[in-house]
């Protein structure tokens, strides 16, 4: 089952100086990011993917998930400081965090969320690490029919579970399918919604599409809706008591089990597609609150607050990559230009991997236990450079991204269709934010569309082109009979949840 001799050879790969400034490089780019508020890393990963293309393989997925790594730190740090959450799955941290600074603690509850933090990364980390090659061996049983119905499955848990409504999400869902589309049919070869550019042959840019949808489409939202950042004046004391100013080794001792437990949610979370960070951290919290001795003390400045939170949001990035390497499923946005990075540079992911691609698979494992150690370094000393960056004006901090949206769209597409296209994305995805439809749904089906169109004609040709003989597979029918249940309770529940809200409004 393990192929020692490639695992040392990728290991080896990971640890040199190349692998590490890129890892280092990506670390400090999502602490940053993270650190500002309005940004998030997703939108770091879909920005930088353009300029991760002169990289090999190894060196630009590992940049890219060292960059969500440091993302989610960074979040914690404007919801400490001025309880505004830099990344959504930074609210929960909010809680607690934010009272320990007006307490006179804004660095302890700091460098607490950065210990929690690599707790829950390197935690996953090891599960990822120790599920993935068993788990890719059973998916290799799996056939086209098997996979296309499994892909199925997932759509219909990420339109279920993101968003307010499971009608626009299975539009957002159609929608991305209908952009993936767009290009040559795999199967002939004859042009499909291309409008006569050839240009277009080989489909969409991702990094046109996704810059447009994700960075761009939310720096609008937030431009017209006049919700930029505004900095204003933060005290870190210089001259307070040593013990505010650091995490002592009981401190973080005590939060031994709510490390743990938190670790166990977010992995748990993170490998299940559609949840995410944000819901993994409120479970977290809420559980730790109701197993606590003293539960009224959450909410006015509990370090276990910020534990159970940070440790949480942080250990379902480990955890995304297990459905992602071995079925070639993202878990979330953040998973799904991974995805996307792959196949950029030519790498299909996917259980194949861990029998074609072995030196690749544990270079990335490598590059990822190397990115906790150095979130923790970056951390320790970027906190106050990271807290007044994050004070920045909007205006200049929006000015600054969407000059390298434009720069990265430019150099990747060759040309001003692929920034047109970004422009056009934009404002689709700043329509979808003001019309109440995730964008998450679209990203995943847009980066999945083409696989799922291949692995569908695939099934029908093993079924002769008789939809009704794939019920004939067990397994695929399975999964098919999963994805209708939960089309149906996901939608009966989320419709319940807007008529109770009806009636309250009108009560």
């Amino acid at each position: 089952m393990y192929d020692f001799p490639q695992i040392a050879e990728g290991l080896a790969s990971a640890f040199t100086w190349h692998v590490f400034f890129f890892v280092l490089a990506g670390v400090a780019l999502g602490q940053l990011v993270g650190a500002i508020p309005g940004l998030s890393a997703p939108m770091a990963i879909a920005i930088a993917v353009p300029f991760t293309f002169v990289l090999s393989p190894l060196t630009a997925i590992s940049f890219l998930v060292a960059v969500g790594k440091g993302g989610t730190i960074g979040g914690a740090i404007p919801a400490v400081l001025i309880n505004t959450p830099g990344s959504p799955e930074a609210a929960a941290t909010a809680l607690d965090g934010h009272p320990m600074s007006q307490q006179g603690k804004p660095v302890k509850a700091m460098k607490m969320a950065l210990f929690s933090s690599v707790t829950g990364d390197t935690m996953s980390d090891i599960v990822l690490i120790t599920v993935s090659a068993p788990l890719a061996i059973i998916a290799l049983k799996m056939g086209p029919v098997e996979i296309a119905a499994l892909m199925t499955l997932a759509f219909a848990v990420i339109t279920g579970l993101v968003g307010d409504s499971m009608a626009k999400g299975l539009i957002a869902t159609g929608f991305g399918l209908l952009c993936a589309s767009v290009g040559l049919d795999p199967e002939n070869g004859t042009p499909r919604l291309q409008f006569g550019s050839f240009e277009l042959d080989d489909g969409l840019p991702l990094s046109a599409v996704g810059i447009g949808i994700l960075a761009v489409g939310e720096i609008i939202r937030q431009i017209v809706s006049g919700t930029l950042h505004r900095g204003s004046a933060v005290n870190i004391p210089k001259n307070q008591d040593p013990a505010d100013r650091r995490v002592s080794w009981a401190e973080y001792w005590a939060c031994r089990i709510t490390l743990l437990r938190a670790a166990v949610i977010g992995t748990f979370v993170g490998a299940m597609p559609g949840i995410g960070a944000t819901a993994a951290a409120f479970l977290s919290y809420g559980y730790t609150k109701s197993r606590s001795k003293d539960p009224d003390s959450f909410g006015k400045g509990n370090i276990h607050g910020v534990a159970a939170t940070e440790a949480a949001n942080s250990a379902v990035m480990g955890a995304n990559l297990i459905p992602l390497l071995t079925l070639g499923i993202p878990g979330n946005v953040t998973a799904a230009f991974i995805i996307g990075a792959l196949i950029i540079h030519g790498v299909e992911p996917g259980p194949l991997l861990f029998k074609e691609q072995v030196p690749l698979i544990y270079g990335l494992f490598g590059a990822m236990v190397m990115a906790n150690g150095l979130n923790l370094i970056v951390g320790q000393f970027g906190l106050r450079i990271w807290a007044i960056v994050a004070l920045a004006p909007g205006s200049v901090v929006f000015s600054v991204a969407l000059l390298f949206c434009i720069t990265g769209v430019y150099l990747t597409t060759g040309g001003l269709l692929g920034v047109a296209l970004m422009i056009g994305f934009a404002g689709v995805g700043y329509l979808m934010r003001i019309f109440g439809f995730s964008v998450v749904p679209f990203i995943i089906a847009f980066v999945l569309g083409r696989q799922y169109e291949l692995k569908m004609a695939q099934a029908l040709i093993i079924a002769d082109n008789k939809p009704m003989e794939l019920l004939n597979h067990p397994v695929a029918l399975m999964f098919l009979l999963a994805a209708v249940f939960c089309v149906y309770w996901l939608g009966i529940r989320k419709a319940s949840r807007i008529n109770v809200s009806i009636q309250a409004g009108s009560s």
